[in-house]
């Protein structure tokens, strides 16, 4: 009997399909009943999209808390609804005369911590509806300022009324919103056109399965030998390995004596170096936070 397969999947995911449709296309190919995504993708929008696979579900809260960086093609000069150019055209601006340094001064003011008023068209509710449903019904609604980082912001090419800007940001931040803000702040106005994410915490583009291997996979095994260990999600974590008293006690949910080497989570292993899941260390006390079905021993994914 073979034991339980999970992990990780990044796909680079193509344009025109919705994140819930690449779960529901791999759920079929891999055979699996349990699968997530971490981190939904506009349709349009491109790139790495990792899919969590098996008992690595349970680990989507923290890839949701993973950095990010985009490539991002933003349209200037047009004001949509949407934030992006699918939208309908609100006003159309002229465009300035900008420089490169111009423009990089600008995207400057918007690294660090900004606030953001998320768009209408997203997926946030309000009393018990999706934002995006009341803005099709023609509604709208008052929206909070939430508070983002982005770590990085530049402009990598400027050319017939688009910039390519890259960004590196924190969860939670809606490109969209940040194309539309530095739009306004450059006097005209502007629409995302493109988006690439190029990269979700440890996953990078450079070893994503590319979506024509997905759409062509006729063969599940194929893509299971390129499934990552579930850890691969908490690789920056620091490891804690138990013995097999400490490993009953944890997987009864019992806290931990560990070595007081820093607070925060970590990653928790048998003496085998199979994975058991997430804990919590404070003052030298290991709590167990999110278990899993022990995995066959394997390599441990260490911090880049």
């Amino acid at each position: 009997m073979k034991p339980p397969r999970s992990g990780i999947l990044p796909v680079d995911k193509g344009p025109g399909v919705t994140s819930f449709q690449v779960v529901a296309r791999l759920r079929r190919a891999l055979r699996v009943a349990k699968a997530g995504h971490g981190g939904t993708l506009d349709p349009e929008a491109t790139g790495v999209l990792p899919i969590l696979v098996g008992e690595a579900t349970k680990l989507m809260p923290y890839l949701g808390d993973l950095d990010k960086e985009y490539r991002a093609v933003v349209r200037l000069g047009v004001v949509t609804d949407t934030q992006d150019v699918s939208g309908t055209v609100l006003a159309t601006r002229e465009v300035p005369a900008l420089s490169a340094s111009a423009i990089a001064a600008v995207l400057d003011r918007f690294v660090g911590d900004v606030e953001q008023v998320p768009p209408m068209y997203s997926a946030l509710h309000h009393e018990g509806k999706r934002l995006y449903e009341i803005a099709r019904a023609g509604g709208t609604v008052e929206r909070r300022p939430r508070r983002v980082r982005i770590h990085a912001l530049a402009l990598e090419a400027q050319a017939g009324g688009e910039i390519t800007i890259r960004v590196h940001c924190g969860k939670g931040t809606y490109i969209r919103t940040l194309a539309a803000d530095v739009g306004e702040a450059l006097g005209c106005g502007a629409a995302l056109a493109r988006l690439v994410r190029t990269r979700v915490g440890p996953f990078g583009l450079d070893e994503a399965v590319p979506w024509a291997d997905v759409c062509d996979a006729s063969d599940g095994e194929a893509l299971w030998r390129r499934l990552q260990p579930p850890d691969a999600a908490l690789g920056a974590a620091p490891a804690v390995t138990l013995d097999a008293g400490q490993v009953r006690a944890f997987l009864h949910g019992q806290s931990i004596v560990a070595e007081p080497d820093g607070d925060g989570l970590v990653r928790v292993y048998d003496h085998e170096a199979a994975f058991l899941g997430v804990g919590v260390r404070r003052g030298g006390v290991v709590k167990p936070e999110r278990l899993l079905h022990a995995d066959p021993a394997r390599p441990r994914v260490l911090p880049a």
